[in-house]
């Protein structure tokens, strides 16, 4: 049986009924996106606060803590980071392969 358990959850905040300030569990991930989103997340000027953590090293997944200002959606600011995020990967990655194919470097084949 597959594993059904949603990719990104939101924790229950009873103190705070909309989205302006939420919790995020992502699962399946850990300090490597962690770090990334919260650095992206950062770079929006909406975004009042943003913070990870990794509840425990046995624990297969991350939180991650985003308050806005002005009662605007933590959770749309999420989604634009993770696209945001994903391009920058994307751009990061054609100026690495446009390297290895335009750039010289030293090959060599290994030995079995």
């Amino acid at each position: 049986m597959g594993d059904t358990t949603p990719k990104i959850q939101i924790l229950k905040n009873a103190l705070q009924p909309d989205l302006s300030a939420a919790t995020y569990q992502i699962h399946d991930e850990s300090h490597t996106l962690g770090n990334a989103l919260r650095w992206m997340l950062m770079k929006n000027p909406k975004v009042e606060f943003c913070g990870y953590s990794v509840p425990h090293p046995s624990e297969n997944h991350i939180h991650i803590r985003i308050q806005m200002y002005d009662n605007l959606s933590s959770l749309e600011a999420l989604l634009q980071a993770l696209s945001d995020l994903d391009d920058l990967c994307v751009t990061i990655d054609e100026a690495y392969q446009k390297s290895l194919r335009e750039d010289h470097y030293e090959q060599w084949e290994e030995q079995s």
